[in-house]
Parts: structure tokens; sequence; C-alpha cells
């Protein structure tokens, strides 16, 4: 019964609640790269390059018995979503940047160090 507690306790946590959801959100990410490089842009890009080399899909692309297709196709999904993810984290970093220098204009500013110094000192005096 301990155990089941445990491990609800474990399963709820927030960071695993988190990780799980950064999971969920990657693997529907990468189907959406991967759509991208299948469907725009290698019949877009790649598929000229292809007719010339006179090779149907990527992954029989060949030099000497190297099949480097597979490989060149990983690249460019690689940078394809390095890119993506590039752009991604640069829009949320102004956005959050925008969300704090909101907050810092709309926060009141409060005494300066000098000022609550001087009121401290006056107070003393008082005394």
């Amino acid at each position: 019964m301990k155990m089941l507690k445990d491990l609800k306790a474990f399963l709820l946590r927030g960071n695993v609640v988190d990780l799980a959801v950064g999971v969920i959100i990657a693997s529907a990410f990468g189907a959406i790269v991967t759509s991208l490089v299948n469907d725009i842009i290698t019949p877009l890009i790649l598929n000229p390059a292809l007719e010339a080399a006179k090779v149907q899909n990527i992954a029989e692309l060949a030099w000497n018995g190297v099949t480097y297709g597979k490989f060149l196709s990983a690249v460019i999904n690689f940078l394809v979503i390095g890119t993506v993810l590039f752009f991604v984290i640069k829009g949320i970093e102004k956005a959050q940047s925008l969300t704090k220098k909101e907050a810092a204009e709309e926060a009141p500013a409060g005494p300066t160090e000098l000022e609550v110094l001087q009121e401290i000192k006056a107070l003393l005096e008082k005394k």
C-alpha cells in the first residue's frame, strides 16, 4: 500500500508531468518537421537534384556501394529541426523579455537604499 502511495507521489511530481508533456510535444513536433522535410523540402528542392542524379528516392543515393542517401536525409532533417527550434526559442525569449519589461514598468518603484537608511537614521535620532 505504501509503495502505491510512493508511486503516485512520484508520478504526480511536477518534474515527471512536465517531462511527459515535453516528450509528447516533442513527438508531435518531430512529426511536423518530418512532414516538412518529406512533403515540402524534398519535392521542392531535392527532387530536381534527385532527377539529375537519376534516382527516385533519396535513400537510393549511393557512390561506390556506399548508400549515403539516408544519412543525407537525416542531416537535412537535423538542420531543419535545429533551424525551427532556433526560431521557436528566439520567439519565446522575445515574449518573455516583453512580459518582464511590462511587469517592471507596472511595478511601483520602492524607496531607494539611501532613503531607507535615512528613515532608519531619523527614527534612531528620535529615540
